[in-house]
C-alpha cells in the first residue's frame, strides 16, 4: 500500500475511533493502539504536506459534543496531554522542560491519571455555577444539572479563603463496585453491557434524567484549579487549598525534584493502583510552579509542561474455546474470540476481538489454546500471544470462514485490505440494518427516535427492509396493542421531521463506502443537487478536494446500482432535501478563492467550526499547518505559541477576528 492511500486509510480509521470514544461511548482499540495510529499518520503527512487537510484527525482534538445539551465556551481552552508509554520518554520530557526553563530548577507534581470524563467546574462566591465537559477543548456541554447529583462535587463551598470567581477541574469517574453492580443489572434486562467505568460514567453523565444519574453514584477527583485569585504559584499547593475548601483531591499526588523521583511514583503505582476503588490508566506529570507553566506554553494540541505517562496493559492466560464471527454495516466480517472467562484490569472477560485472517495466521491459533489476553489502556481486551507448549493434542486449526455467517453467501477481499467482506449488501440483515442504523444517527438524519434495538424490531417484523421504508411506517403499524400511541407518535413525527435535514447530510446518510461527513459536504457543495452527484464522472469526481481514485469509484459504484437509484427516487419522492438550499447557494462566494487559512486560538463572535464553514463557503480552504502556501491564519485568543514563531518566521499574515470579517465583508 502507498503512504497516500495509508494516510487516507488512516484518517478514516481514526475519524470513527474517535466517533466511537466520544460520542458512542464504545470504543473499539485501546488508547495506546490508536496513540500508535496517529502518530503513524502524524509522520506520513509531514512526508506529504501536499495532502495537508484541517480535517484530519491530526488537526483535532476529540469531541464529546452532543445536541441534547447547552453548548459553553471554555474560558480557558482544555487541551488534552501529549502520552508516553515508557521511562525513556518521561527522560526526554523532562531534559526537554529543563531545557527550556534554561536550567533553572523545577520540581514535578505527580498525580494519578484517573480513567473519567474530564469536567471543568466554575464556582462564584462559593458556590457551584457551571459544570462543562471538555467537549472539543474549546467548547463543552453544560451538564450542570446532573453533576450537582454527584455528592463528591461540593454545591457550596464553607466559609474560606477562596477566590469569589474560579475553576477547577478533575475527573468524574465510576467506582469499580459501581460499575460492576450497573452491568449486573443490564446483562439482566438483557442491556448492551458498558466497556469500562470511563464510558459507564460518560453515558451516565449525559443522561437526560439527572435520576439516572444520582441513582449511578458518580464520584469526582478534582486535578487543577485556574483563575485570577488562586492562592499562589504551587499547583501541588493551589490543589491542597482546594482540599482544606472542600474538594475531593487525590491522595496519590507527589511533588518531587528530580527525575528518580518521577520513575519511584510511577513503579509505586503501577502495582498499587491495583488496589484503588476507581479505574486508572498512568500518571500524571505536571511542572509545579505555574510561572513557569506560562513560560513552558502549549504546542498546538497540548501544554509542554505536563504529560501522562500510561500504565502498560495487564496480561493474564485463559483458554480459547471457540471463534465466532460478526458482520458488519460494510459487509466486513470480524473474528471473535470466545475464552474460558478471566479477571482482568479489575472485569470479567471472556470475549476478545480477532481483528481479521491473517492476525489469526500470525498466531497460529487452534482450538483449545491457552492464549494470552491484554486489555490495552484498560478498554478492549485483545489477544496477544499463545502459549504453545498448552495445546492440547490434536487441537484444530483455527480456520477462517468461507462463507457469511449472516446470509451464507461466499466472501470476497478486495485488493489492498485485509478483511473479507460479504459481497450481498442488499440482501444481508446485519448490512441491511447496519445501514439503517448509519441513516438515522446524529449526524446523518437525526431521528432520534429510532435506536438499534427498534430498527431490529422493526426489520424483523418486516416493516423496513431499507433506508426508504422508514418513511413509509404509520402509527397504527407500530403501536402494538394500543399502549404505545406516544412512542408511536414520536417515532413517525421524528422520521417526518427529517425531511427538512440539509442536502449535506442526506449524501452521508445514504451509507456510500469512504463517503465521510466531511466529504459528503464537499460533494453536496461543489455538485449543488443530486443528480449531478447521481451523474458524475471519475473525472467530475476527481475535481472536488479530497475525493481520490478510490473513492470515486466507490461513488460511481453505488450510483450504478438499480436498487440504490430505486431508493435515492423514493427519498426524493418522500420530501427529503436533494439539492442545496437557496439560503446556502446565496452565502456562497469566491470572496476567499485560492487562499489558504490556518484558524488558530478561541473567538467571541463565532465558533472555529463556524469558521471553518464561513471560510469553505466562500471558497477558501482550512489548512491545519502553516507553511509557505499559507495566505494567512486567522488568530483569535491564545493562539499556539509555535504557530506564531512559526508564521512570524514566514513573515505570514495574522488577521485578529474583526479584520478578516471586515476586509472579506463577512
Amino acid at each position: 500500500m502507498d503512504e497516500i492511500t495509508r494516510i487516507k486509510q488512516l484518517r478514516a480509521e481514526l475519524h470513527a475511533h474517535n466517533h466511537r470514544y466520544y460520542i458512542e461511548n464504545a470504543p473499539t482499540i485501546s488508547d495506546q493502539d490508536f496513540d500508535f495510529l496517529m502518530h503513524e499518520l502524524q509522520e506520513l503527512e509531514a512526508r506529504h504536506p501536499e495532502l495537508a487537510d484541517p480535517t484530519s484527525p491530526t488537526q483535532r482534538v476529540g469531541s464529546d459534543i452532543q445536541k441534547e445539551f447547552r453548548q459553553v465556551e471554555h474560558r480557558y481552552p482544555m487541551l488534552s496531554l501529549a502520552n508516553t508509554y515508557n521511562e525513556q520518554d518521561v527522560a526526554e520530557w523532562y531534559q526537554s522542560v529543563s531545557r527550556l526553563l534554561g536550567g533553572e530548577p523545577f520540581q514535578v507534581c505527580c498525580e494519578m491519571k484517573y480513567d473519567g470524563l474530564s469536567i471543568s467546574l466554575t464556582y462564584k462566591n462559593g458556590r457551584l455555577e457551571q459544570a462543562v465537559t471538555r467537549g472539543d477543548g474549546v467548547r463543552g456541554d453544560d451538564v450542570t444539572a446532573n453533576v450537582r447529583t454527584i455528592r463528591s462535587i461540593p454545591l457550596v463551598l464553607a466559609p474560606g479563603n477562596y477566590p469569589a470567581d474560579f475553576e477547577i477541574r478533575g475527573e468524574i469517574l465510576l467506582p469499580w463496585k459501581e460499575f460492576e453492580r450497573i452491568n449486573a443489572e443490564r446483562e439482566e434486562a438483557g442491556e448492551t453491557l458498558f466497556a469500562n467505568p470511563r464510558n459507564a460514567a460518560s453515558g451516565t453523565l449525559k443522561s437526560l434524567d439527572s435520576r439516572v444519574v444520582a441513582q449511578r453514584k458518580l464520584d469526582a477527583y478534582l486535578y487543577y484549579l485556574l483563575g485570577d485569585g488562586i492562592p499562589g504559584d504551587g499547583h501541588y499547593e493551589n490543589l491542597e487549598a482546594a482540599r482544606e475548601w472542600g474538594f475531593k483531591i487525590s491522595e496519590g499526588m507527589k511533588k518531587v525534584d528530580s527525575l528518580q523521583g518521577i520513575l519511584d511514583f510511577i513503579n509505586y503505582w503501577d502495582s498499587e493502583r491495583k488496589h484503588l476503588p476507581v479505574a486508572t490508566d498512568g500518571v500524571v506529570l505536571k511542572v509545579n510552579s505555574l510561572r513557569q507553566q506560562r513560560h513552558l506554553g502549549f504546542t498546538a494540541k497540548s501544554p509542554r509542561w505536563a504529560i501522562a505517562y500510561k500504565f502498560k496493559a495487564e496480561r493474564v492466560l485463559t483458554r480459547l474455546n471457540e471463534v465466532t464471527y460478526q458482520v458488519g454495516r460494510t459487509g466486513q466480517v470480524t473474528p471473535v474470540a470466545n475464552m474460558q472467562p478471566v479477571q482482568l484490569a479489575g472485569t470479567t472477560v471472556k470475549r476478545a476481538t480477532l481483528n481479521n485472517e491473517d492476525f489469526i495466521r500470525s498466531f497460529n491459533l487452534h482450538l483449545g489454546d491457552s492464549v494470552y489476553v491484554e486489555k490495552g489502556g484498560e478498554i478492549i481486551p485483545k489477544i496477544v500471544g499463545v502459549e504453545e507448549k498448552l495445546r492440547p493434542e490434536g487441537a484444530p486449526v483455527v480456520e477462517f470462514i468461507k462463507t457469511c455467517p449472516e446470509c451464507g453467501t461466499p466472501l470476497v477481499r478486495y485488493a489492498g485490505e485485509a478483511a473479507w467482506y460479504c459481497p450481498n449488501d442488499s440482501g444481508c440483515p446485519p448490512q441491511i440494518k447496519g445501514r439503517i442504523e448509519h441513516f438515522i444517527a446524529r449526524k446523518a438524519m437525526n431521528i432520534d427516535s429510532l435506536g438499534p434495538e427498534t430498527v431490529d424490531e422493526f426489520y424483523r417484523q418486516h416493516l423496513i427492509s431499507n433506508i426508504a421504508d422508514l418513511y413509509t411506517i404509520r402509527v397504527e403499524q407500530i403501536n402494538g396493542d394500543g399502549s404505545r400511541t406516544k412512542s408511536a407518535q414520536r417515532i413517525v413525527n421524528g422520521i417526518a421531521a427529517s425531511r427538512q435535514v440539509p442536502f449535506e447530510r442526506v449524501v452521508f446518510a445514504l451509507g456510500i463506502r469512504f463517503v465521510g461527513e466531511t466529504t459528503a459536504k464537499l460533494l453536496a457543495r461543489h455538485f449543488k443537487n443530486i443528480d449531478a452527484l447521481m451523474s458524475a464522472t471519475m473525472q467530475d469526481l476527481l475535481q472536488v478536494d479530497g475525493v481520490g481514485e478510490v473513492m470515486a469509484s466507490s461513488i460511481i459504484t453505488y450510483f450504478h446500482q438499480q436498487q440504490n437509484i430505486d431508493i435515492v427516487n423514493r427519498l426524493r419522492d418522500y420530501g427529503l432535501q436533494m439539492s442545496l438550499s437557496e439560503e446556502q447557494m446565496q452565502a456562497s462566494s469566491d470572496k476567499l478563492a485560492g487562499l489558504s487559512i490556518v484558524i488558530s486560538g478561541v473567538f467571541s463572535q463565532h465558533s472555529r467550526d463556524e469558521y471553518k464553514t464561513l471560510i469553505e463557503q466562500h471558497g477558501g480552504k482550512n489548512v491545519g499547518s502553516i507553511s509557505k502556501k499559507t495566505s494567512f491564519i486567522l488568530a483569535g485568543e491564545n493562539m499556539g505559541p509555535s504557530k506564531l514563531e512559526k508564521a512570524q518566521k514566514l513573515g505570514i499574515e495574522i488577521l485578529d477576528e474583526q479584520t478578516f470579517l471586515e476586509r472579506y465583508e463577512l
